[in-house]
């Protein structure tokens, strides 16, 4: 995730990263510019259109459907932007519950074996997950001290789970937490697959293809019919307004594109890894 000053307007102007969306259209916005010179040199210099052609008239048709275009483009960043911090809310939930169930169980236990037991497996679970998400192996240094092995044809997150569950059930039949301790530690574990379930939902069910097709096609005969209404009063400034216009235009439909998807590995994408480090660094203060 990009960290950055959002005080610090003259770096946000003058600096390109990796992910920016000018790179990323440059090619596009080269053959936007060439088409509308085409368009301007045949009405200007080749048909010799009169300003009374009723091909002027183009730019009411823009004026209008710009708005919806522009209502369209809203809702669209505004949804991919609703996904993206829903994302960020089910990790917050995750460092918060892990917390609290590190916080309960160094006042329950008072054995060393068992701390030590979940000191590893909590982390573990956040870990796991984010490399769920990310759809990457599992690596068995990540499980060093702890005797879990995790089957990467079945569900991985919840095999830790499990594991969890498993120990704690163990302690309440060994008379080592109460049934009421049991009740409590249960719920935050519990949590953990809530919060990993949500966070499946949002990566696989992308918004649906028909709309998203729909707003870049959309898009792409807004623009391609911009020259020809705008030739009239522009002239061959058309040309870097209708690529200007296209950027604009294009970069809300990139931007939402990849935020849509909060758990990849884009440059504006959740650092789950690095939460996932928090959570470690925190359990293990805590037990």
């Amino acid at each position: 995730m990009v960290q950055y000053n959002p005080k610090d307007w003259i770096t946000f102007i003058f600096r390109f990263h990796k992910s920016d969306t000018f790179r990323q259209l440059l090619p596009m916005m080269i053959f936007i510019g060439l088409y509308s010179a085409g368009i301007a040199y045949l009405e200007i210099e080749y048909w010799k259109l009169s300003e009374n052609s009723h091909v002027k008239n183009l730019t009411v048709m823009h004026t209008t459907v710009g708005f919806v275009l522009s209502l369209l483009l809203a809702y669209r960043t505004n949804t991919a932007y609703d996904r993206w911090w829903e994302g960020r809310k089910l990790w917050g939930a995750l460092v918060n519950n892990s917390r609290n169930l590190a916080i309960k169980l160094s006042v329950m236990l008072n054995d060393e074996n068992d701390k030590k037991f979940f000191r590893k497996v909590i982390p573990a679970y956040s870990s796991v997950l984010s490399k769920h998400l990310l759809n990457e192996e599992v690596s068995m240094v990540l499980f060093e001290g702890l005797d879990l092995e995790i089957n990467h044809h079945n569900h991985r997150p919840n095999q830790v789970a499990k594991m969890i569950v498993k120990k704690a059930n163990e302690l309440y039949k060994s008379g080592k937490i109460t049934g009421e301790q049991f009740i409590i530690i249960n719920s935050e574990i519990q949590s953990f697959t809530d919060i990993c379930g949500a966070c499946e939902r949002i990566k696989n069910t992308p918004i649906p293809y028909s709309y998203s097709a729909f707003i870049k096609k959309f898009i792409f005969f807004f623009v391609m019919t911009l020259p020809f209404g705008f030739v009239f009063s522009l002239g061959y400034y058309v040309i870097p307004v209708v690529v200007f216009i296209f950027y604009v235009l294009a970069s809300l439909e990139l931007i939402a594109e990849e935020i849509e998807d909060p758990f990849g590995s884009d440059a504006n994408d959740l650092p789950m890894t690095k939460i996932a480090s928090n959570i470690k660094k925190h359990v293990e203060e805590l037990l």
